[in-house]
């Protein structure tokens, strides 16, 4: 087959995007994501829609969102790292330092964030991994000219004195002065970058329906104009070509927000494609309306191929795009919206009303009638009429029942679909449910929760093996990375690209992402303590146990300066060659610790090991256990 031209080339990339655009549109993507984000937003009554009535908008589709979103993405994650070679395992645990290190220094955090909302709004989120190279030329100061100046006349005269016979080619101090440099080339970015890419914004293959079938992949970059015509990266020759494209904002195309689309659009951008090729391994960049390549197709710029990482909510079958959490409860978020704005406007209607003897009343007391000032005296101008004439109550029809009870059914629906319980909204719900119907509710909730969470930890894990690839591939001289160290103090580690160097495993500690529940780690602490109770002493440490639990339980930075000193025993002060102290009275011993304890190390059973006793001060114990409110073991 005859290989293709660059301009045949361009022709079939286009052409597969536009089969791609076209697609979208005919599946009502665009639309739908156009209609969850207003959602979201709580715009959930048409533009066209009357404003005789009040209209209401109780956003559940907003709570739902936010109740899921800080369960699986608010702290920075745990990574851990375990080497797929045998005498890796001290790199591999460098390395893991190293990914957090930069995970928490670069703030990857954020754009996963944005991602995980994405994730949750639409059903899918993007993040592009990959390495930024920024130089920028500045101007060189008088300063640093005489400088640059001084050294080259010291360097040829130098020369000279070395080289004789070639002292007369030497340039003169008048041609060097001439020949120094007005400006020079720094780098201002040199490092890895992960950022979000818009759901709106990404193109791929129509016929994929997942991320291992795709055969290409495409970014819309939009850009100013004028920016794009001065980067040095695309071809000269094309890129002075370009011109601005029309409504090019995503969210105010194909006819949508019509009457104020352009209002707020700049005019002077361009749409830029990044075209990635996965059987070819080959990344092109060419504009919307370009007449050639800004970047003819090359070798892919990273070792691990196309940049991008998706992370998938609720996969449909056969389908590339997956649902997201808010999708499945439109309907319903609508039909409650009506049903509360017509029961706001019924109250209203049939709100408290009066009939009145108009002639009865002059200006004051009209006034006076429609005042919501207390105890104001309304005077009464007919005096031939008994009071109880004069303003009578009109009859008022009673708001059926059914109505409110339609609400609930349709929050109860919501709650169903979204599997956000009213205990997760910070709901009191009016019906008093049973511990164990709660613990049913909790434990579904929990479980789709899971679900989620182990997604976004599975793309962490993406994220991290590509920076690491990104590090092992781009990284030139010596970096710093900081290392925490136990008591929260931190130790600056200097490395360079071969001491990261191997290949590894990414995954992520459970549960590192969530929100921290300071009550609910106090508890797990106190049932460790329980659960391993019988073996303190025996096969458990208990001074170990104990800076654990403070540590990790109760976030003591620096536990052991809680420990006391265990006092030698007669046999070790023997060994050693000191005299047994003399008794010195009765000391108090924790509740439960026997003289054999005190007094050191039992001997284990059938002749096995253990480590040391004691160390765990009886007052601490009885503080946690104050702290608590519940029942401590005795160690």
């Amino acid at each position: 087959m005859a290989r293709k031209t660059r301009s045949e080339q361009l022709g079939d990339f286009q052409h597969k995007l536009d089969l791609s655009r076209r697609w979208r549109d005919q599946e009502g993507y665009d639309n739908l994501w156009r209609r969850l984000i207003d959602l979201y937003r709580g715009k959930h009554w048409p533009l066209t829609t009357t404003a005789q009535r009040d209209l209401i908008a109780v956003n559940l589709a907003f709570s739902t969102v936010n109740v899921i979103a800080p369960s699986v993405s608010v702290n920075h994650p745990k990574i851990t790292v375990k080497a797929n070679h045998p005498g890796d395992e001290d790199r591999a645990a460098f390395v893991q330092a190293v990914i957090n290190h930069l995970w928490r220094h670069h703030d990857f955090r954020k754009p996963f964030r944005r991602s995980v909302k994405d994730f949750l709004i639409f059903g899918h989120g993007w993040l592009k991994v990959g390495w930024r190279f920024i130089e920028q030329e500045r101007s060189i100061g008088d300063g640093e000219r005489e400088e640059i100046y001084d050294m080259a006349v010291e360097e040829a005269d130098m020369f000279a004195v070395e080289n004789p016979a070639m002292a007369g080619e030497l340039p003169t101090n008048e041609d060097i002065a001439a020949n120094l440099p007005t400006t020079e080339m720094t780098i201002v970015e040199d490092q890895p970058f992960v950022e979000r890419v818009s759901p709106f914004d990404m193109f791929v293959d129509p016929e994929a329906t997942c991320m291992e079938d795709l055969t290409w992949i495409a970014q819309r970059v939009i850009r100013p104009l004028e920016e794009a015509k001065e980067d040095r990266r695309y071809s000269p020759s094309i890129r002075k070509g370009l011109t601005a494209n029309a409504n090019i904002n995503p969210m105010y195309s194909d006819g949508y927000y019509e009457d104020n689309k352009n209002e707020f659009v700049s005019d002077d951008r361009v749409v830029i494609w990044e075209y990635y090729d996965i059987p070819s391994n080959t990344m092109s960049v060419f504009a919307d309306n370009g007449e050639g390549f800004l970047v003819s197709p090359t070798p892919m710029p990273y070792a691990f191929g196309q940049p991008f990482v998706m992370i998938r909510n609720y996969d449909v079958p056969e389908l590339f795009y997956p649902v997201g959490d808010i999708e499945p409860i439109e309907s319903l978020q609508l039909e409650l919206d009506k049903t509360r704005s017509q029961l706001m406007n019924d109250r209203k209607r049939y709100a408290r009303k009066y009939l009145y003897h108009e002639r009865s009343f002059g200006p004051e007391g009209r006034e006076a009638l429609e005042s919501d000032e207390d105890g104001r005296l309304v005077p009464v101008v007919d005096e031939n009429k008994p009071l109880s004439e004069v303003v009578v109550p009109m009859p008022q029809v009673p708001i059926s029942n059914d109505i409110y009870a339609y609400s609930n059914i349709i929050e109860e629906d919501i709650n169903t679909v979204s599997g956000v319980s009213e205990y997760a909204r910070g709901a009191m719900p009016e019906i008093r449910r049973t511990a164990t119907e709660a613990s049913i509710i909790a434990d579904a909730q929990n479980a789709r929760a899971a679900d989620k969470l182990a997604i976004v930890e599975i793309s962490i894990g993406h994220v991290a093996r590509k920076v690491l690839q990104l590090i092992q591939e781009f990284m030139t001289g010596e970096a710093m990375a900081r290392v925490a160290m136990k008591g929260g103090e931190s130790l600056y580690v200097p490395y360079t690209r071969e001491e990261v160097l191997g290949e590894y495993d990414f995954s992520v500690e459970g549960g590192s992402t969530q929100p921290i529940n300071d009550t609910i780690r106090k508890q797990q602490a106190v049932s460790l303590m329980n659960a391993v109770a019988p073996f303190v002493g025996t096969v458990i440490d208990p001074a170990a146990l104990a800076m654990h639990i403070l540590e990790e339980g109760f976030d003591i930075k620096d536990p052991a300066k809680f420990m006391v000193q265990q006092p030698a025993t007669p046999q070790e002060q023997e060994i050693a060659g000191e005299e047994p102290l003399p008794p010195q009275g009765d000391v108090p011993m924790p509740q439960g610790v026997g003289p054999e304890m005190a007094m050191g190390p039992m001997m284990p059973p059938d002749g096995g090991s253990f480590a040391p006793t004691g160390g765990v001060p009886p007052e601490l114990l009885l503080q946690l256990q104050n702290q608590m409110g519940l029942e401590l073991p005795n160690l």
